[in-house]
């Protein structure tokens, strides 16, 4: 681990599934950059490592959905982060979700919310791509549930 990579563990962020539907299959990733950019209108940024299978997918379809994870969803967060995953329709298989009707994403259920979005704006930044995204819906908010979050390489609770 570079001191980089070590200094930016320190800072704790909340983890979010992003999905997408393709042509033929779904795809989706654990991400825990993500955030809210505006207000007015709403915009949200997720970073995605630009040699990955799902930002190539993402450069060719803009709505994808975002589960934001509860603490109670560790697993769930790990099978989305496993390198070589299979299909998100095989990740999400026994868990509660749905397909979001903006977007035709998997959404998870049982998170602590989750939204649909439209890509508005990709930025190529080193070795990653932001996509900049206006929110189409917020499906759920769940604020009884904690936020699963991930700190020094690791997923706990939030305030844990």
């Amino acid at each position: 681990m570079s001191e980089f990579t070590d200094a930016m563990a320190q800072l704790a962020a909340g983890v979010a599934v992003i999905t997408v539907r393709d042509d033929r299959d779904d795809l989706g990733a654990t991400v825990s950059t993500l955030m809210s950019v505006s207000l007015e209108p709403p915009l949200l940024l997720v970073s995605l490592s630009s040699s990955g299978y799902l930002n190539e997918v993402m450069l060719r379809r803009d709505r994808w959905g975002c589960s934001l994870l509860s603490s109670g969803q560790a697993a769930m967060a790990s099978r989305f982060a496993t390198a070589g995953r299979p299909s998100a329709r095989h990740l999400v298989a026994g868990a509660p979700h749905h397909r979001g009707p903006h977007t035709g994403a998997l959404v998870l259920q049982g998170g602590v919310a989750a939204l649909e979005a439209e890509t508005s704006q990709v930025v190529p930044a080193g070795d990653h791509t932001l996509f900049i995204a206006t929110v189409l819906a917020v499906d759920y908010v769940t604020p009884s549930l904690q936020p699963l979050v991930r700190l020094r390489g690791r997923y706990r609770a939030a305030g844990a």
